[in-house]
């Protein structure tokens, strides 16, 4: 059986003790640079690896982060979840994927399920209207970093882009292109950042002056065949109803909103402007490339791992919330020169 190297052969090599080697390792205050150098450049010499498990034992952490998410299938996620792994990498923590399938009842049952003593902390994407299943973990002072689907009446520490803003720049983009009868495809009623979205939305139409009716705005599911379903009832109504142009609160639905169009020969750009929210890659390669509110997703998932690192690292880490900016990218679903069909 192969020998594992410890911080008794770092110790052993360099002549001092291995509580020195294990503060050098966890870089503190207590110990020179030039030591701590040294003891670093020995550990990559003889390949050592931290035993995470005796770790775990010697200080009451497991090193593993647990991250409850809708989906890992789409751009955004998968992107979130990179931005995740590089900040948990970084200071040697593993992550434990558990996706939801955006059932409110696996969220729910996964959370009941936890086992907690296997996790330092939690990052969530909630597809929930309320956090009463996290309670108990707040209350036993479990860390929790919410990000993107957030709740916000919970106590924890969130990270969000900024969902109004960015629905008041695409609605805003939409009416200085000309277009001033505007739908709204959006998500759940229950969800956050679609209360958000549509907010950012009234508000820009309020703003200019322009109508708002009740019969643009609907609210449905997430997927590229709710956009579909969705644009499809937008256009089965009289002349006088029909909208010229349509906010989707993703990319997918903006995508299922394009192929409804097409569908019905209705040129996007010129008859009908589209734009979504995310910037997923699909956006720039359909025909016509459609305009799109661009979320940080892997800075989102970097701050919240990050986040969650320090109320791991340090328990009274007081609770915050960051929110950051997305950028509108201007394509040729909302320009009327634009012949789409």
């Amino acid at each position: 059986m192969p020998h594992l190297i410890t911080i008794k052969d770092i110790a052993r090599s360099l002549n001092v003790s291995v509580s020195t080697v294990s503060r050098a390792l966890r870089d503190t205050y207590d110990v020179s640079q030039e030591t701590k150098d040294k003891v670093r450049k020995m550990a990559l010499k003889l390949h050592y690896k931290p035993n995470f498990n005796a770790m775990g034992l010697a200080n009451g952490k497991t090193h593993n982060i647990g991250i409850i998410i809708p989906f890992i299938t789409n751009y955004y996620f998968s992107t979130v979840i990179t931005g995740i792994q590089e900040a948990a990498y970084n200071q040697q923590y593993n992550i434990i994927l558990y996706v939801t399938n955006d059932s409110e009842e696996r969220e729910k049952k996964i959370t009941k399920d936890l086992s907690v003593t296997s996790l330092d902390g939690l990052l969530v994407s909630t597809c929930c209207s309320n956090g009463e299943h996290f309670e108990d973990y707040l209350a036993k002072r479990i860390p929790i970093v919410f990000f993107d689907r957030v709740i916000d009446q919970m106590e924890a520490s969130k990270v969000m882009q900024d969902d109004y803003n960015g629905a008041y720049q695409a609605t805003v983009h939409l009416i200085k292109q000309g277009y001033t009868k505007i739908a709204h495809i959006a998500g759940p009623k229950d969800q956050t950042f679609t209360k958000k979205r549509l907010q950012g939305y009234l508000d820009a139409l309020k703003r200019y002056c322009l109508p708002i009716r009740e019969e643009w705005i609907i609210h449905s599911g997430f997927s590229q065949e709710c956009g579909e379903n969705d644009t499809l009832h937008l256009l089965d109504k009289p002349s006088h109803l029909l909208p010229n142009a349509i906010f989707a609160v993703n990319d997918r639905k903006a995508v299922g909103a394009t192929l409804a169009l097409k569908k019905k020969h209705i040129r996007i750009g010129r008859d009908i402007g589209i734009i979504g929210f995310t910037n997923d890659p699909v956006s720039s390669l359909l025909s016509p490339t459609i305009s799109t509110i661009a979320e940080p997703a892997f800075d989102i998932g970097y701050r919240s791992c990050e986040l969650l690192l320090q109320h791991i690292h340090k328990k009274q880490t007081a609770i915050q919330e960051i929110t950051l900016p997305g950028e509108l990218i201007v394509r040729e679903s909302t320009q009327k020169r634009v012949v789409g069909v």
